[in-house]
């Protein structure tokens, strides 16, 4: 039997057989986030196996070997009647000695299945994502925020919730990360870093899976070799010491290193450099890193070995934080997706998250109980719905009780969204939160969005941003003129509190 003839011939009809399945599965419409996760599933399955078919059939036509030629040659010369016996009596002694050696139909292999009436049917994604995740909408980061709670450095300040922890978890610089460099350099913390990031890492090739991600992944590699190179790393670059990085609260504050304080007023914050407390600060700071290089020093080659892997483990770090900024870039839909859900599902009782639960299991099991009656019910009648009802998970008018409940009848209009109407409080509450909203602020120069909530109008909305405006030159300029005072102890307070202590002769 000609071996490389026929697997030739096999790889074409299986090439065929796969560009066929993907057309056939790019031409089906997916009623729900499960089966489209499955569809796009199994065409990166067929793309990677016509991958490696393909550098099969090419080694055969490269026939480095010589096989396949001389196979060509023993068909084409020579009596044809004695080739052809040759080979039948080789097929019957493979199938004497292989009764029951099954055929592989590669026209059944590859046609998408449809299962019958109560049979359940298992897809790819089932087991790849957790209930939280519910098929690749939303991130679930709940054991990475137990092990965030107990990094060091983090206990000693107030936990943030689950929420929170959402906003924070790519955020790796003080003052928003309350982790000091030492603690960063613990096993703990670095084991927790790789964790994040290879979370997000899966959690993008399974919810991207016919996207070229590892090209993806090397452009972040070279972005961070640049940046190590050029020391502009956050974190861990070469920082001024007299510009400290702006504060999470006003955005205007000065941020002191050795005294891990902060500072409103640039002056105040000189000032501070030059009193006792920041001065015994530095010094101890700088003494622990004289004595590091005296200890190097001493050690000699060995101590030279030591830093040589502090470096390295330095690296290690910075590279997993940056992945895990750059891979929480690439999915901000999802992580805000997240974040609404969390709020969503912490205002629901237990049982209607069981009823949602309820819901998206039904709504997984339904080609599966519908699969067989398909081609019956396309003649059946059209659902009545006189009142326009907006209609529920199941296709079906949700109840008129339900309907006038939530008040869906109600139009409420935003003249800063283009004169768009919303039907029901809750769509319109929900709103000031979308793009749309946000980007017609943003065209009235409003860059401060979470103070318009309620506000439709854009007049409205300019008054308020000009008042803001002035009240924080007010402020700004208030605060500017306020003499501020610093004792010997290195604590800043206003000129006139500072004489009323020291009349009393608390100072």
């Amino acid at each position: 039997m000609n071996a490389v003839i026929e697997e030739q011939r096999f790889l074409h009809e299986d090439l065929e057989r796969l560009e066929q399945a993907i057309s056939d599965r790019v031409a089906q419409d997916p009623k729900n986030v499960r089966d489209q996760m499955n569809r796009d599933h199994e065409v990166a399955g067929f793309l990677r196996r016509i991958q490696d078919q393909s550098r099969r059939l090419l080694d055969i036509y490269q026939d480095a070997d010589g096989t396949r030629a001389q196979e060509i040659q023993n068909i084409s010369t020579g009596d044809p009647f004695t080739q052809f016996y040759k080979q039948f009596n080789e097929i019957k002694d493979f199938h004497r000695r292989y009764p029951n050696e099954p055929v592989e139909n590669l026209e059944r292999a590859y046609k998408p299945k449809v299962p019958v009436d109560g049979e359940f049917f298992t897809g790819v994604v089932d087991n790849m994502f957790t209930g939280e995740e519910s098929y690749g909408r939303f991130m679930d980061l709940t054991m990475l925020h137990e092990q965030y709670l107990n990094l060091p450095g983090v206990g000693g300040v107030k936990r943030p919730s689950y929420l929170q922890y959402l906003d924070i978890f790519d955020v790796f610089t003080e003052p928003q990360c309350p982790i000091k460099k030492s603690d960063k350099m613990t096993d703990k913390y670095f084991r927790y870093v790789g964790d994040l990031a290879s979370y997000l890492e899966g959690f993008m090739k399974r919810t991207r899976p016919l996207e070229d991600l590892e090209k993806l992944f090397t452009s972040f590699d070279a972005e961070f070799e640049k940046a190590w190179e050029a020391n502009e790393v956050p974190g861990w670059g070469t920082e001024a010491q007299m510009a400290g990085p702006q504060t999470e609260g006003s955005g205007e504050g000065i941020w002191c290193r050795e005294c891990e304080k902060e500072f409103k007023n640039e002056n105040v914050y000189r000032n501070h450099l030059t009193g006792k407390k920041h001065i015994r600060a530095a010094e101890a700071k700088k003494a622990h890193a004289n004595g590091d290089a005296v200890d190097d020093a001493d050690n000699g080659t060995a101590n030279g070995r030591g830093n040589s892997v502090q470096k390295l483990k330095e690296r290690a770090i910075a590279e997993r934080e940056f992945r895990v900024r750059k891979l929480a870039g690439a999915m901000q839909t999802q992580r805000s997706d997240t974040r609404v859900n969390v709020e969503r599902r912490q205002g629901m009782t237990e049982r209607e998250r069981q009823m949602e639960l309820d819901a998206l299991f039904a709504q997984s099991d339904e080609p599966a109980t519908r699969g067989g009656d398909e081609s019956d019910s396309e003649g059946e009648e059209k659902i009545y719905n006189p009142l326009k009802l907006p209609l529920a998970w199941d296709g079906k008018p949700i109840p008129y009780w339900l309907y006038k409940l939530h008040g869906l009848g109600a139009e409420h209009s935003c003249e800063i969204c283009g004169n768009f109407v919303y039907m029901g409080r809750r769509a319109f509450d929900k709103h000031f939160n979308e793009a749309r909203h946000i980007y017609g602020l943003k065209c009235l120069g409003i860059t401060n969005t979470t103070l318009f909530r309620e506000i439709t109008g854009i007049e409205d909305a300019l008054k308020l941003w000009d008042k803001i405006q002035r009240d924080k030159k007010k402020e700004k300029m208030s605060t500017e003129n306020v003499v501020q005072m610093e004792d010997a102890e290195g604590n800043v307070m206003p000129e006139k509190v500072y004489y009323d202590l020291q009349k009393q002769g608390l100072l």
